[in-house]
């Protein structure tokens, strides 16, 4: 029997329980489907950091590297330590080396979702460059404390940074419905935005089959709310991509549904799969978050390491039990009482 090997990483807060509810509805999937899942969990997170000055170990990514996939709960406690720490000591360091450049993220409603616009027929797949652009690092302060202080952030952008996650939307336009979108803000970034747009239309003649549209990143938003219908597959830099996936995120109905894929298509080191909705510190030990995120996120990682029947599986058992209206109000119904479901669909 063939037996992938999954990093877990549950992390802080609700990230737990997510991912307890996730692997349980994977291993069930897995063995239906003639396939085994070995975990190893890690218990890298914010309290991690509290008691050794690190997000994760020295060898931490070198501990990663061997495992087939890496299943993420969440990451981040402000309270306890500030996010600029734990995202650059865990998520970004994990990303980069592991070169997981494209980060994905499915927007539709799902079966029962009742979501706040009018639309209902919307299938947004965002594809957000995910090593480099605005959080590439570079930058620093002077001066710090006095009042002539100066912060700079530079954001980067190679060619082949760009070109290949752009290659990679239209790839995946032409696996849809052969549309692709391109956001910048060239209007008033006339280099780096500028640059951008330039690589879309070159790559544009290679694929003369899909239909391309630049948008700046202000019309996108409001397209997103007012014609999400018309958009297919949407590709965007760093923080555009980011920003605009916690708003497709709210027009499927919100976070708990929110799903992601940090993808090293290569397949040169493993890939990252995680729900994006964050620790969320005020329920956390609640037993009230939305675990469908997790799951969603699970049939990803599935789907990667081509099990595409066992993934499928996963998706229409969640469609099911959203279908039966579990999980569509945040909070109504407990973690262990929207997985049992999931679990009991699966079959």
């Amino acid at each position: 029997m063939k037996t992938y090997e999954i990093a877990l990483l549950p992390g802080d807060g609700i990230g737990r329980d997510v991912t307890d509810a996730a692997w349980a509805v994977l291993k069930k999937a897995s063995n239906a489907s003639g396939f085994a899942l070995s975990g190893t969990s890690y218990p890298w997170s914010c309290d991690y950091f509290l008691q050794h000055g690190s997000m994760m170990p020295a060898d931490g990514i070198e501990t990663l590297r061997n495992f087939d996939a890496i299943l993420l709960g969440a990451v981040g406690w402000p309270a306890k330590v500030p996010d600029s720490v734990s995202l650059h000591g865990l998520l970004l360091p994990i990303r980069k080396t592991f070169v997981q450049y494209a980060n994905i993220r499915p927007h539709r409603l799902l079966p029962g979702i009742q979501g706040p616009l009018r639309a209902e027929g919307f299938d947004i797949l965002c594809i957000r460059e995910n090593t480099e652009g605005e959080y590439s690092g570079a930058g620093g302060r002077v001066h710090q404390g006095a009042d002539n202080e100066v912060a700079v952030e530079t954001a980067i952008f190679t060619r082949k940074g760009v070109e290949r996650i752009l290659r990679f939307g239209f790839e995946q336009a032409r696996a849809r419905r052969g549309k692709l979108a391109s956001v910048t803000k060239s209007n008033a970034q006339k280099y780096s935005m500028v640059f951008w747009d330039e690589i879309t239309w070159k790559l544009a003649g290679e694929f003369p089959d899909i239909e391309v549209t630049s948008y700046h990143i202000d019309a996108m938003a409001a397209r997103m709310v007012m014609a999400p219908e018309s958009l297919d597959v949407v590709v965007a830099s760093n923080l555009f991509g980011d920003i605009l996936t916690d708003l497709g995120a709210a027009i499927q109905g919100g976070l708990g549904f929110a799903a992601s894929a940090n993808i090293n298509p290569d397949r040169t080191a493993p890939s990252m799969f995680e729900p994006v909705h964050g620790s969320a510190p005020d329920i956390a030990h609640l037993g009230i978050a939305n675990p469908i995120a997790a799951i969603w996120s699970g049939a990803m990682m599935l789907e990667h390491l081509g099990e595409t029947t066992a993934a499928r599986n996963v998706m229409t058992a969640i469609e099911a039990t959203t279908a039966r209206g579990i999980g569509e109000i945040p909070g109504k119904d407990e973690t262990d009482t929207i997985t049992k479901a999931v679990l009991s669909a699966l079959n």
